[in-house]
Parts: C-alpha cells; sequence; structure tokens
C-alpha cells in the first residue's frame, strides 16, 4: 500500500474495487446452496451412517496410503504388509456392505466441505 500514499487518485480506485469486490462475494454467498442436516426422524438413522461411513472411508483412504508409502520406503515386513492389506481389503467390504444395507451409493460416501470442497 505504501506505493499508493503518493497516489490520493489511487485510493478512491482502490475503495471502489473493494466495495465492487465486497457486493460480488456477497451476491455468490447468496447464490449458494449450503447443504443441512435433514432433521426428519425416519431418515436420522440413515444420515448418522452416512456420516460415519464417510469417515471410515476417509480414514481407510488414509491409512491405504500411508502402507503404500511404507511398502515403497521398505519399513514392512512381508508378513506386515500381507496384514495391513487384508485388514485394508476387509474394511472397505464392511464399509460397502454397510452403505448397501443403508442404501447409500458408494459415491455418497463423501463429505462437502463446502467452499473447501469434497473431504475426498
Amino acid at each position: 500500500m505504501k506505493h499508493l500514499e503518493n497516489k490520493p487518485e489511487a485510493v478512491p480506485l482502490l475503495k471502489r474495487e473493494l466495495e465492487s469486490l465486497r457486493t460480488e462475494l456477497a451476491r455468490r454467498a447468496a447464490k449458494t446452496v449450503v447443504p443441512r442436516w435433514n432433521a426428519d426422524p425416519k431418515d436420522v438413522q440413515r444420515s448418522v451412517v452416512k456420516l460415519v461411513l464417510s469417515l471410515i472411508e476417509f480414514l481407510r483412504r488414509l491409512l491405504e496410503k500411508q502402507a503404500i508409502r511404507r511398502m515403497e520406503n521398505e519399513t514392512l515386513s512381508p508378513e506386515e504388509v500381507e496384514a495391513v492389506g487384508s485388514a485394508l481389503m476387509k474394511l472397505e467390504e464392511t464399509v460397502l456392505e454397510l452403505a448397501k444395507r443403508f442404501d447409500i451409493p458408494p459415491s455418497e460416501l463423501n463429505l462437502d466441505l463446502g467452499p473447501l470442497g469434497k473431504l475426498i
């Protein structure tokens, strides 16, 4: 901002730009649909299961990446690689089975973090 101190005509321009930006952000925010939790008593159980399964799927993918990194760095024994691989596959099967039981498509096992985007 120091370079603008010597230019008095630049300050009103900057104020207009900031006001324009503020107006545009308010306009866009008004259009944004914020996902809301459905408090319908009939759907509470499904909503909770979807949230829990989404978090478990996030953690499973995180653990999978960590296991791959450890395999590439050769810090796991062959027995550990087999055990971790089996555990992650079983966890994935369990998540998909529970999602199917509650009629939740696997594609919905993701959390929308609004402006930050999807979790996974």
